[in-house]
């Protein structure tokens, strides 16, 4: 009884919050989420299972935000989501004094050498990128994001993201903890299961890859971000 109450009070407080913020508590939007032979919810109270509903609703808005984020970035950088995967690859490797080379950006980015030297040859070409010769192996080139792009990604969406972490700060260690916790269980629960763990076509290089004209096509469970066309 005492369970129940808390579950209520907790449940309350909870969809108050989500109310406030604008969030859907009980959105259809979570396709599966209600079909219980998909998750054990036996010992759950429906206020309790109405609370999970909440989360997982708040954690879609939260997918959208970062969705229009990076469409925000792309637009005003104009770039594609490649070119700004392989350029914040190329910023943090920098500041970390790594050397990077056309092998490192097609296989952090996930395209085949032949992608990597058209989208290096486009960023040259529209300046956010340098060309310079290797110091150790004169076979290859180094690749570094030019003063002017490096800037203008951190004056922009570097002063963006860095709000993520102020919403972090605000949270007390134990509430950072619970959150870390819970992120950390849906990088495991969201392991791809039974048909969806069929691996892909592998390349030679022994990694999947795609080039700049193919297209995955988007799950249920994929944010649009993560199924961008790479071209």
């Amino acid at each position: 009884m005492l369970r129940h109450q808390h579950g209520s009070r907790a449940h309350s407080s909870v969809r108050h919050l989500a109310v406030e913020r604008g969030i859907r508590p009980d959105s259809d939007l979570n396709y599966f989420l209600n079909e219980p032979e998909f998750s054990g919810r036996s010992h759950l109270s429906r206020a309790e299972i109405s609370q999970c509903n909440s989360i997982m609703e708040a954690l879609r808005r939260w997918r959208e935000a970062d969705r229009a984020l990076s469409e925000a970035s792309r637009r005003y950088m104009h770039l594609n989501d490649s070119d700004m995967r392989a350029i914040r690859m190329l910023i943090h490797a920098q500041k970390q004094g790594r050397v990077v080379t056309p092998k490192d950006i097609a296989r952090d980015v996930g395209i085949s050498s032949a992608s990597t030297t058209k989208l290096i040859d486009r960023l040259v070409a529209g300046g956010h990128l340098s060309r310079s010769p290797h110091a150790k192996d004169r076979r290859t080139i180094c690749i570094e994001v030019t003063p002017e792009t490096a800037r203008a990604a951190r004056e922009t969406i570097g002063r963006q993201h860095a709000r993520r972490f102020d919403a972090a700060a605000a949270m007390s260690s134990e509430e950072r903890e619970v959150v870390v916790r819970f992120l950390s269980a849906l990088v495991e629960a969201d392991q791809p299961q039974g048909d969806l763990a069929v691996p892909g076509q592998v390349s030679s290089g022994g990694s999947a890859s795609r080039t700049e004209d193919q297209q995955p096509r988007r799950g249920f469970g994929e944010s649009e971000t993560s199924a961008d066309s790479e071209g």
